[in-house]
């Protein structure tokens, strides 16, 4: 058995950032991811006049100093770069200050949708102005307070929108009340609430609607846990090879949702133990063809399509629309990168089948996407003649991982 310790999760440090920047007192993250998106995250509060003790390494626990009153600089550009969360969450922990705030990205991040959380800010008084593409950065925050009240959200294309909006509620003067539609990645939104109950504030749920009081947060010693997405690439390796592997960490009362990849896993014929503080996927030989509905556990499709392949059918996987506007669109880019190793795929609006076969080596095209880079490093394990055309696009959420998954896995049968 092995045994692979892995980096911070990214949902949960990002969240802990905001939260910790919010509440009044100095709060703890204990082993917070250290990647481009959190240290981008992280870059952003600085420049908003926040104190930000980090460490210089993965894992070494930050410090930050809260400012329930609002950013201490009236006036401030911040650089999202490729972080989704910077460019969504920020500007709901600005609009409760007062001041003047421009949020640019990336050419990758322009292209992405951030319009129901811009209509929702403005329904809510605040001033945004989108500066080129509505409904797209770079977008300028003019900001004088949130008064609160009734909102209603389309969150069928992220869930980040209403996250950015719970994580600003106890931000306003009388809370807010948000009905949502279409809500996608529903485990993300309970890790956002859960995190919010572990800085003092209770978040009710009737329904499809989101009932957050006002009040602020309170600083805490918060402990990050492994990221369970990057976990599924070395669970997905051990279901693949036939051999086995715990992550620490992970247990039965992970706050992640896509810990739930194992149950896939499961369901293809590895066997899975998911104890209180790890989780032991161990591979069978066995790889069964399955149909899975994988809208709330998105961010582990390409894991899944990547050993798809191995199995010994075909492989559907349903309702997972969102994953087209994420860094690249990723049910074409695992159709195209499928396609370049020789394996039959059928894709449509919001599904992919993959049959089964034997892959050739080809290059993978990353799109500048880290899911696409890390997933098909697990193919590489049984595929001689795989290279990657971007293996640095890992940065992102986890540096160090080529050579983290070597050190699990020895050398690839192809080359990454």
């Amino acid at each position: 058995m092995t045994t692979v310790s892995l980096p911070g999760s990214k949902s949960v440090t990002a969240r802990a950032l905001f939260l910790a920047a919010a509440a009044d007192g100095v709060t703890t993250l204990r082993r917070p991811l250290l990647a481009d998106d959190t240290d981008a995250f992280a870059e952003g509060l600085e420049r908003l006049g926040y104190a930000v003790e980090r460490g210089d390494r993965d894992g070494e626990d930050w410090r930050i100093t809260g400012r329930p009153a609002g950013p201490a600089a009236e006036r401030a550009d911040i650089m999202c770069r490729d972080g989704a969360t910077v460019a969504r969450f920020l500007p709901g922990l600005v609009a409760a200050g007062r001041g003047e705030y421009r949020f640019d990205a990336s050419d990758q991040l322009r292209r992405r949708p951030i319009g129901p959380l811009v209509t929702a800010l403005r329904e809510l008084g605040v001033r945004v102005e989108c500066e080129e593409a509505e409904g797209h950065l770079p977008l300028r925050v003019v900001a004088d307070g949130v008064k609160g009240g009734e909102l209603e959200l389309d969150a069928g294309l992220s869930s980040q929108y209403l996250t950015a909006l719970l994580l600003l509620g106890p931000l306003t003067d009388e809370g807010l009340r948000i009905t949502v539609t279409g809500l996608v990645s529903v485990p993300y939104v309970e890790i956002t609430i859960a995190m919010m109950r572990s800085f003092g504030v209770t978040v009710e749920r009737q329904g499809d609607t989101f009932v957050v009081p006002p009040g602020g947060y309170r600083a805490t010693d918060y402990p990050v846990e492994p990221d369970a997405s990057t976990a599924s690439y070395f669970f997905a390796a051990a279901a693949l090879t036939g051999r086995e592997v715990t992550v620490p960490g992970l247990g039965r009362d992970a706050l992640q949702g896509d810990l739930r990849f194992v149950d896939i896993l499961r369901e293809m014929g590895a066997e899975v133990t998911v104890g209180e503080d790890a989780t032991t996927v161990r591979g069978t030989g066995t790889l069964r063809g399955v149909t899975v509905n994988m809208r709330d556990i998105s961010d582990t499709m390409p894991t899944l399509a990547a050993i798809a392949p191995f199995a010994d059918g075909p492989v559907r996987i349903e309702d997972v629309y969102n994953t087209r506007i994420k860094e690249s669109d990723r049910l074409d880019a695992c159709a195209d990168n499928l396609g370049r190793l020789g394996i039959r795929t059928g894709t449509g609006r919001d599904w992919l089948e993959i049959h089964p076969g034997t892959p050739t080596g080809a290059e993978i095209g990353c799109r500048r996407d880290h899911r696409m880079a890390m997933s098909f490093s697990v193919t590489a394990l049984r595929t001689p003649g795989i290279t990657l055309d971007d293996p640095d696009c890992v940065k992102k959420t986890f540096p160090g991982f080529h050579r983290v998954f070597a050190e699990v896995w020895g050398p690839p049968a192809g080359t990454v």
